[in-house]
């Protein structure tokens, strides 16, 4: 970084300027846009690895050695190389949701009984490719599933997702919220609970977990919320007699903006340790976001820049269909030069390619002169992105590169 610039919010050591050219992971972002073409998702392994380590520390530190489980939740990502490098690490297991993802987990390295499976509205198919799986740890979320899991393995365990009925998210944003106030489709209440335990019992399921996913993208001034949810189920842990793991979602957030903070991990462990520390409990954890957003970056083509009224609009070569957050959550994607330059910044609509008018990536950016560059960087690309790309428009093309 030149000694004269204030460094971005979201420049880190191995993400930032040097020389006034974009590097990532050690690579110059522009050569790589050179060499991969657009549009491209670039995954950095080191960061992930990174972002691993960083939990798998909090929670030593906090005194849960040996009582938790990094679960990766496979739906933020499913590169197949990407999983298999996570595989070599031996540092988590996977969070799956569907039987392709199963199978493709376990043709990465995984075996089953590092896999936990949580879903719902699964057809008499989708049971049964399941039950095939032995090892496999099951969570039903609707008392239908307990009945059609024990029909095909009873005597096993399974764990048992619940609503709360509290929600939280970054911002308080109830499009990223699983349960709350709004009625939802995960999970089972507490008033249908005392029915999903005598199901359970009827088909001779021993229930050893409880599974509770309450939202997603929560930083810092969200924690003491978070932490009372977490208190609220406690009375689902302390109805069930064998209990021995309690699975917390995933939900970790990382910044998107620039008054956005990092999650603070000691606060945040230090809360499971409080709630969770004199139960001797293990806990599972299901990080998609925290571990893989901000390990991914999109890389765009300029097509056109062109003012309309007093905005100007600055086209690219993909659209929200190949990585929806921005349209689908109102999380954006900060956009960022591959190279910098001295001449003065104005305000950008950065947009895509599709025929729908939210097909705009980032109101009011703020870029230096974009005339005479080729490319155009998205942060935080990593996770949900290219996992939820849709073909809309028949414009579903782009390509994905591992780092490693």
């Amino acid at each position: 970084m030149s000694p004269d610039r204030t460094a971005c919010w979201w420049e880190r050591e191995d993400l930032g300027y040097r020389n006034n050219a974009l590097i990532f992971a050690g690579h110059s972002v522009k050569e790589l846009a050179e060499q991969f073409g657009s549009p491209s998702f670039v995954y950095s392994f080191d960061r992930v690895r990174a972002n691993l380590n960083r939990l798998h520390k909090s929670l030593n530190d906090v005194g849960l050695s040996d009582r938790f489980s990094i679960l990766f939740a496979m739906k933020a990502n499913r590169f197949a190389p990407l999983l298999a490098n996570l595989k070599q690490t031996q540092l988590c297991g996977i969070d799956a949701c569907s039987p392709n993802e199963v199978e493709l987990a376990v043709s990465c390295g995984f075996q089953p009984k590092q896999i936990s499976f949580t879903a719902g509205s699964l057809s008499v198919l989708d049971f049964s490719t399941l039950a095939r799986y032995d090892g496999l740890f099951f969570d039903c979320d609707s008392i239908h599933a307990i009945r059609k899991w024990g029909e095909l393995k009873p005597g096993t365990e399974i764990g048992i997702r619940v609503n709360p009925g509290m929600g939280i998210s970054r911002e308080a944003n109830e499009k990223l919220q699983y349960s709350g106030s709004k009625i939802s489709k995960f999970g089972i209440y507490q008033e249908q609970f005392d029915e999903a335990l005598s199901t359970a019992k009827e088909y001779d399921l021993r229930v050893s977990k409880i599974h509770f996913h309450t939202g997603c993208g929560y930083l810092t001034p969200q924690l003491e919320y978070w932490e009372s949810i977490l208190e609220k189920c406690q009375w689902f842990i302390a109805r069930c007699e064998n209990i021995t793991r309690v699975n917390i979602g995933g939900g970790l957030g990382v910044p998107h903006t620039d008054t956005d903070q990092a999650l603070d991990l000691e606060k945040w462990a230090e809360i499971l340790m409080r709630q969770f520390g004199a139960s001797n409990l293990h806990i599972e954890i299901e990080p998609g976001d925290y571990l893989l957003k901000d390990a991914g970056l999109l890389l765009l083509g300029i097509t056109y820049i062109e003012k309309k009224k007093d905005t100007v609009f600055l086209g690219v070569d993909a659209g929200f269909n190949i990585a929806p957050e921005p349209a689908y959550y109102d999380l954006p994607f900060q956009p960022v030069p591959l190279e910098l330059s001295n001449e003065e910044y104005s305000s950008y609509h950065v947009a895509g390619n599709i025929n729908e008018a939210l097909d705009i990536w980032y109101e009011n950016a703020s870029l230096p002169n974009m005339e005479a560059q080729k490319y155009l960087a998205l942060l935080n690309a990593g996770a949900y992105s290219a996992s939820m790309a849709s073909n809309h428009c028949m414009r579903g093309h782009f390509k994905e590169f591992l780092l490693a």
